[in-house]
């Protein structure tokens, strides 16, 4: 079993009964006392197993309140659309030749978009990308013709969710210097997400447990109820 942390094991608190989620968010605000500006993530406990294809879940979600992060966008896109993307912000842009810097092992980037044209160039990557999950995907709006906007939403605050093999979906939901009111709006959008986002093979309780910690801080359960899930 791996060592806990010891701030969190200096925690005497009670961890273990389910909170209303803003309770546990101010819990998780004021127990974040690295001297960095620690994230926040949320991991959300689905009924649902994941090796049946009726059973998977997965999406994008733009958060009100933004991530806090600096995302790195890369981008496979030629000439007008290249530029487009060039335009609204992308950090990385070009096709066969950013095919061979990445095949070659540059992997400074968090998101990797594609226009629907070069996937057959982006598919060569697969080995790559895939494991890091950061293969361009139709359903999460990775791959669109439309890139300008997708370097906008991946730059602003859009958040792409997977279920793991345990049936658990993590992600980072903001900065412990935001305010309660932004972390709560990023909280809401993320589990409303998940809940539109259930698939038709989910029996029973759908939404089974939600918890909340920073990136050196003890995790906080949540009460389901209290966000309608």
């Amino acid at each position: 079993m791996a060592k806990q942390a010891k701030r969190i094991q200096a925690w005497t608190g009670d961890r273990e009964t389910p909170m209303a989620f803003s309770d546990a968010i101010k819990a998780v605000k004021d127990n974040a006392k690295a001297k960095f500006d620690e994230s926040i993530e949320i991991a959300v406990n689905l009924g649902v197993d994941p090796r049946h294809a009726d059973q998977q879940v997965r999406g994008v979600v733009n958060l009100p309140s933004g991530t806090g992060r600096d995302v790195r966008v890369a981008v496979f896109a030629k000439d007008a659309k290249a530029a487009e993307a060039t335009a609204a912000g992308a950090d990385i842009v070009g096709a066969e030749d950013l095919f061979e810097k990445i095949n070659g092992g540059f992997m400074e980037f968090d998101r990797v978009i594609a226009t629907p044209d070069l996937m057959g160039l982006v598919g060569r990557l697969g080995k790559v990308l895939g494991p890091r999950g950061l293969m361009p995907n139709p359903k999460v709006g990775t791959v669109t013709p439309n890139v300008g906007q997708a370097v906008k939403d991946a730059k602003g605050g859009a958040v792409e969710f997977r279920v793991e093999k345990a049936g658990i979906v993590h992600a980072g939901i903001g900065k412990c210097s935001f305010d309660q009111d932004a972390l709560e709006a990023n909280v809401k959008a993320i589990v409303d997400a998940l809940v539109k986002a259930k698939p038709s093979g989910a029996k029973g309780t759908y939404v089974k447990k939600i918890s909340l910690s920073s990136t050196m801080g003890p995790g906080f359960k949540i009460d389901p109820a209290s966000l309608g899930a």
